[in-house]
């Protein structure tokens, strides 16, 4: 099957768009709720459930089925019955990917009841938009495509969660929650819903101190802090971060280190390429506007950390801690590791960036 052209922007602008006509109550027969990304299923899924009946219908009128319990046969039946004293019946079919004849439910999607609304949770995977079932759900329903998020649009989809609910993050706090839950939205949103809870009444900014304290993110032993250690070749401090996370591996991951590592060389590698474009060959460096935008930043005070620490490395080497990266990459995942643990990997791989 080709992969989707969708985008984690298009994603979200979806999930914006269908969650604001549910709050309207204007609900569609057919709902496919469909791919890789799971937290927006749930969260459309959790908002059906919780609209389109009052609590006192929902015991009549509304059925959850999960996929590997039951059939296509037995949901379209569930769908063609009449609501009780109401004007809806909600069926919804949770891990529709495991449902057994899904494509019989074609029968179904192709010529829907206007008094039920079906809602068809399919993770872990998109389906098959060759099939008589998608295409009825999308000439006569709404389709919902949830796409995993990038790396680097985590951070603009997490201020923008924030801002949803009053209030402001700092940026090291951004990155210590992306750094240390890494692309895992569901968690995130999860961790930041608990924190808001615990804020005192009347905060308005999330700071590095409220993730450590309701999070249990070091604010002084995190990706971020070690990613700045690393860039202003503050070697001890950044052999300290390491230590710490060799005695707290479960809460450091390797991998998630390489990452954040290699985030902010390639932004550097960038950066100065740039400027040797400009030097070399007279093309214009890009005023700040446009270079966050090739750098995928929404933030004028990191860009200008950027383009201070890229001015401290060579290109020469910067491509070479890339490929060392790359090879600790696989190394965190257990690819000729020789079986040595976390915490001695980061620690060669640091010298080893520190003596490239």
């Amino acid at each position: 099957m080709a992969k989707s052209a969708l985008k984690f922007r298009d994603s979200v602008a979806r999930y914006e768009q269908l969650a604001a006509e549910i709050a309207a109550r204007r609900f569609a027969p057919v709902y496919l709720l469909m791919g890789e990304e799971g937290y927006f299923i749930d969260a459309l899924a959790e908002r059906l459930a919780t609209t389109v009946l009052d609590e006192a219908s929902r015991a009549f009128n509304q059925i959850t089925v999960y996929g590997r319990d039951t059939d296509a046969g037995q949901v379209v039946n569930l769908c063609r019955q009449m609501p009780m004293m109401g004007q809806y019946q909600v069926v919804i079919v949770k891990e529709a990917q495991q449902l057994r004849g899904i494509e019989k439910l074609s029968y179904y999607t192709q010529k829907p009841s206007p008094t039920t609304i079906l809602v068809v949770c399919h993770k872990e995977k998109n389906a098959d938009k060759r099939s008589a079932f998608y295409k009825g759900c999308a000439a006569n329903g709404a389709v919902f495509e949830s796409v995993r998020p990038r790396d680097y649009e985590i951070a603009s989809w997490l201020q923008q969660f924030v801002k949803g609910r009053g209030l402001t993050i700092d940026q090291k706090a951004l990155s210590m929650l992306t750094d240390h839950l890494g692309t895992d939205i569901a968690k995130i949103s999860n961790e930041l819903c608990k924190l808001t809870v615990s804020l005192p009444e009347g905060t308005k900014r999330i700071t590095d101190a409220d993730i450590e304290a309701n999070i249990g993110i070091s604010k002084d032993f995190n990706n971020f802090e070690l990613c700045k250690a690393v860039l202003t070749r503050d070697m001890g401090r950044a052999l300290m971060i390491a230590d710490h996370f060799a005695r707290n591996p479960k809460d450091n991951p390797l991998l998630l280190t390489v990452m954040a590592l290699f985030g902010q060389f390639r932004d550097l590698f960038v950066v100065n390429y740039l400027r040797w474009l400009a030097r070399h060959k007279g093309k214009p460096f890009p005023p700040d506007q446009e270079l966050m935008r090739i750098l995928r930043k929404n933030n004028t005070f990191v860009l200008a950390e950027i383009k201070q620490n890229a001015a401290a490395w060579d290109n020469r080497k910067v491509f070479g801690i890339l490929g060392l990266l790359r090879e600790y990459d696989a190394k965190s995942k257990g690819l000729n590791a020789g079986g040595a643990p976390d915490g001695e990997l980061l620690r060669e791989l640091l010298l080893k960036i520190f003596f490239a």
